[in-house]
């Protein structure tokens, strides 16, 4: 057996010290209070984009695409990231097989050069008489009288219904589905601006074919069903990760003299969130509410907005649509508490590293995070490290899928390795969560630190051998 030299050894175990003793980097970030305008969470703006004209309180929503001066400010409504869009079948197809998809192209391009994403909903028809399903279809099912349900234009049952409505969710989805600017899609398939009124009456077979329409064209875009029945939502839901839409929030009283004390809030939604199967949803797919009549008109029945807000955290809503309406002073205070809690909300507690890294090295470092929202992110943002220098810098990629981040704590470990090509010096270590397509920062974080570039500077580290 070779032996080793009393010398080598001394520096062999010499050398080991020296890397049992090296610096390592402890960070604990301060956490802030502030209002995050962070990606498909927080209020929509309805048929509206940011920087557009409010809807003046409860009047009609038509899409109208406004000039715009360049500004971005919403006056007295939350910035938004969402811009909800209801469009009827008839505007989309005015033709068969003829579509208008330069709506719905209008409205992505839009959105994403205010800042936003597009949630859209084609609806079958709409109360009003102009609104009916598209002319061409009204002549092949002829005029319809009798139906089973006050809020349906025409039997759903009706082939010619399931063959054509389902050919253009097909079609809508072929062009659109991943769409990075589509924040999700509602499955609209029947009722009075597609809220799904008289789902229940429908066979098995129509209510199948209408549903997998959806589940088949958009398997990479979310999809949300409103709450309506249980046979519906629950074979959606056994199809696939599916969100849930709610219409009719703060619903306290509006009906409840002529519905025997009826409504939404205190016996729909708390009761049939669990009957319809979806309480569970929110883990993997988004939850989304829309009010009933908008937020000063809470205001004006005297209803409790606390118990309102609390009620939809504790569904775990992402965003809420008051249709583009002012958002009284009144209840400003009580808004950016629900948007602090609205959908996710990351708080990097801690993040451990080395203060020494060789090149060409392994940089691991160990991170604590909290999410303080009620929901998880449902896109896909890297969580990515960067070294920045004097002259150069360069960004590493971590595998963390932020979609598993539910509420609560959450540790993440990793490494990343620098090239071969990166200097040896001193740089600052930042971190950030990024668009993938652009790699620039997306998703702010509730902690101090932000550097006008996005980035969060953590520390120093320095590459030597």
């Amino acid at each position: 057996m070779k032996q080793i030299p009393v010398l080598t050894l001394s520096i062999l175990l010499f050398s080991c010290l020296r890397l049992t003793a090296q610096e390592t980097v402890i960070v604990r970030p301060v956490q802030i209070d502030d209002v995050l305008n962070n990606p498909g969470i927080g209020f929509n703006t309805f048929q509206r984009f940011n920087g557009d004209e409010l809807n003046p309180g409860m009047g009609g929503y038509p899409i109208v695409f406004q000039e715009f001066d360049g500004n971005l400010d919403n006056g007295a409504h939350p910035a938004t990231t969402t811009a909800y869009f209801r469009i009827y079948w008839h505007m989309i197809e005015p033709e068969r097989d003829k579509y208008r998809w330069d709506i719905i192209d209008r409205c992505l391009k839009t959105a994403a050069e205010r800042g936003q994403t597009l949630i859209l909903r084609i609806a079958p028809w709409g109360h009003r008489k102009k609104d009916d399903v598209p002319g061409w279809v009204r002549e092949l099912v002829g005029e319809s009288t009798n139906l089973p349900d006050t809020f349906w234009k025409l039997d759903p049952e009706n082939p010619y219904y399931i063959e054509h409505f389902t050919d253009m969710v097909r079609d809508m989805g072929e062009r659109y589905d991943g769409h990075p600017d589509l924040e999700m899609v509602d499955l609209s398939i029947v009722g009075n601006w597609g809220e799904g009124h008289g789902s229940e009456l429908l066979t098995d077979e129509t209510r199948r074919a209408l549903v997998d329409s959806y589940l088949e064209a958009f398997r990479k875009t979310p999809l949300v069903m409103l709450l309506t029945d249980a046979k519906t939502n629950k074979y959606g839901l056994s199809r696939a990760n599916v969100g849930w839409r709610m219409d009719c929030v703060g619903d306290m009283g509006y009906w409840a003299e002529e519905q025997g004390g009826w409504t939404h809030m205190l016996d729909h939604y708390p009761q049939d969130i669990i009957n319809y199967g979806l309480k569970d949803a929110w883990k993997t797919a988004p939850v989304t509410f829309e009010a009933c009549y908008v937020l000063s008109s809470w205001l004006e029945e005297g209803y409790d907005i606390d118990y309102i807000i609390d009620q939809s955290l504790k569904w775990h809503v992402s965003s809420f649509n008051n249709k583009s309406s002012a958002v009284p002073a009144e209840c400003r205070q009580q808004v950016d508490r629900w948007l602090k809690s609205m959908g996710y909300r990351f708080v990097l507690r801690k993040l451990t590293y080395p203060g020494q890294v060789r090149p060409h090295g392994k940089l691991a470092f160990s991170s604590w995070w909290e999410n303080t929202g009620v929901a998880p992110c449902y896109r896909r943002f890297p969580f990515a490290i960067r070294l920045r220098g004097e002259d150069c810098e360069r960004i590493f990629l971590t595998d963390a899928n932020i979609r598993t981040w539910l509420p609560g704590d959450i540790v993440y470990d990793s490494a990343v390795f620098l090239p071969l090509e990166l200097k040896p010096g001193n740089y600052h270590l930042d971190v950030a969560i990024l668009d993938p397509r652009t790699r620039e920062p997306e998703v702010k974080l509730a902690i101090e630190g932000l550097r006008e570039d996005g980035w969060y500077n953590m520390g120093r580290i320095e590459v030597k051998e």
